[in-house]
């Protein structure tokens, strides 16, 4: 984000929503876009929700591969956007709130947007790998696949030891 988006966001009071639209209008200037890297939307949209961004890079790695102009079209009818596969059933909701889902192709929009839906699952499950499949399941056995395989990229990454 450039700077006088962070020095505007300091002096007002948002919240996650007012965070995501003044993301996504000043991620749309040649400015933002070029002093804003995905590492630092990781860290920053992590840091912000209180989530791990090692976790939302592998969610958005098991998700598209880091594809932020990734969209898949599901049978039920559901479309999923960006590198981290934001469904569609939340565009209703991030509209009302400033953000269109044509902002979802923007990898930080879509990273900060991740990392509110992770948070959101944290909130239910605690700070678990239920919460983190919960990202892409509410259904167990669907759940509890996801977490494993998010586990699997950290492990393969070096950041977690393999369980036994």
């Amino acid at each position: 984000m450039s700077v006088n988006l962070l020095r505007a966001l300091r002096r007002t009071r948002l919240g996650v929503f007012g965070v995501l639209a003044c993301a996504a209008a000043a991620l749309g200037t040649p400015a933002a876009q070029a002093s804003t890297t995905d590492n630092d939307c990781f860290e920053k949209a992590g840091a912000y929700q209180g989530v791990n961004p090692l976790v939302l890079r592998a969610v958005a790695w098991r998700e598209s591969k880091g594809d932020a102009s990734a969209v898949n079209h599901n049978t039920n009818g559901s479309i999923d956007v960006g590198q981290a596969q934001i469904n569609s059933i939340h565009f209703s909701e991030l509209a009302r709130q400033g953000i269109p889902h044509r902002a979802l192709t923007d990898p930080c929009v879509n990273i900060f947007v991740a990392a509110w839906l992770l948070k959101q699952k944290m909130v239910r499950y605690g700070n678990t790998w239920r919460a983190i499949g919960a990202y892409h399941s509410e259904s167990p056995g669907e759940r509890d696949a996801y977490a494993r395989s998010i586990q699997a990229i950290l492990v393969s990454w070096g950041q977690l030891q393999p369980t036994r």
